[in-house]
């Protein structure tokens, strides 16, 4: 179904649910972008790569664009009609559930162009997301990547995990765990200073398929357990049958990092500013001492 089309679909169903004419996705200058309430929101793709061959172009991880917005004036009869429904009908303006599914709708609508080469798109969802949700988590999002033309494989449920959330821990599993039994493919993003015991027992009871950090935080932390500490959390993701990933890699010492511990996917602005070229060069580790 064209893109235009499905905008279409999306914006009757939220009438539909919500009562009101108000209909927040929007097709501008052939990129979908999604309304609510004072902002609009759009994606940003940038491939997940192949270390072994950084022209490989394994998937896509979406990130979000926010910029402010006017909101269209409602009519007087719409305004009378939200005022006339119950409570519990009203739309939530500050809603996490509601904002997050209107954003993995328009990261779903500009994948389309891309997903024709079999890749996968991940996602974050929020920890609150899962919470909120009681059950059936996912089933909101599958009809949207049904009528998208894909199936819930070619997506990958990404978890930010922080100390934040320790205590939840449990609640969030049984969340994700639901997730992958609609057959979503399951992701964990660490903070490099939440690495150690509660980590890994978090991989060990998830098994996620694929394990995240951001290189930004490796170019500029300083620990001389670092290079130990990835190569357990590599060790520990292929023990359980998973992938890991090395997010934002911006310049060449952070790349040769990757190599060196043996990343299975590599991302950031240093393959995507330096074209072909930073995806053929060698990269070496510079000797350090200590």
């Amino acid at each position: 179904m064209p893109i235009q089309q499905l905008v279409e679909y999306f914006n009757d169903r939220l009438e539909w649910e919500h009562h009101t004419n108000f209909r927040p996705f929007i097709i501008d200058n052939c990129v979908a972008r999604g309304l609510f309430g004072p902002v609009q929101i759009s994606s940003e793709l940038t491939p997940l790569r192949e270390l072994a061959k950084p022209e490989q172009i394994a998937g896509y991880t979406a990130q979000l664009n926010v910029t402010t917005a006017e909101i269209p004036d409602l009519l007087s009869h719409e305004l009378d009609l939200l005022l006339s429904l119950p409570a519990q009908q009203g739309i939530n303006t500050d809603s996490i559930v509601n904002f997050d599914r209107l954003t993995r709708t328009v990261h779903m609508l500009n994948f389309l162009p891309l997903a024709h080469d079999g890749g996968f798109l991940q996602l974050d969802v929020d920890p609150r997301h899962i919470l909120g949700v009681k059950k059936d988590h996912g089933a909101y999002f599958q009809e949207v990547i049904s009528k998208c033309g894909l199936e819930a494989h070619n997506v990958v449920i990404t978890l930010r995990v922080t100390s934040t959330y320790k205590a939840y821990y449990p609640a969030l599993l049984k969340g994700l765990e639901n997730y992958r039994e609609r057959g979503y493919r399951l992701a964990l993003r660490f903070d490099y200073q939440a690495l150690g015991k509660a980590t890994n027992d978090l991989i060990a009871a998830l098994a996620p398929d694929f394990v995240s950090l951001s290189g930004r935080q490796l170019s500029t932390h300083q620990d001389n357990q670092l290079l130990d500490k990835l190569a357990r959390l590599q060790l520990l993701t292929h023990k359980e049958l998973g992938k890991t990933i090395l997010l934002e890699i911006g310049d060449k010492q952070t790349a040769a990092l990757a190599r060196k511990i043996g990343f299975n996917l590599v991302q950031g602005p240093y393959y995507e500013s330096y074209g072909q070229h930073a995806l053929k060069e060698p990269v070496r580790l510079a000797a350090s001492g200590g």
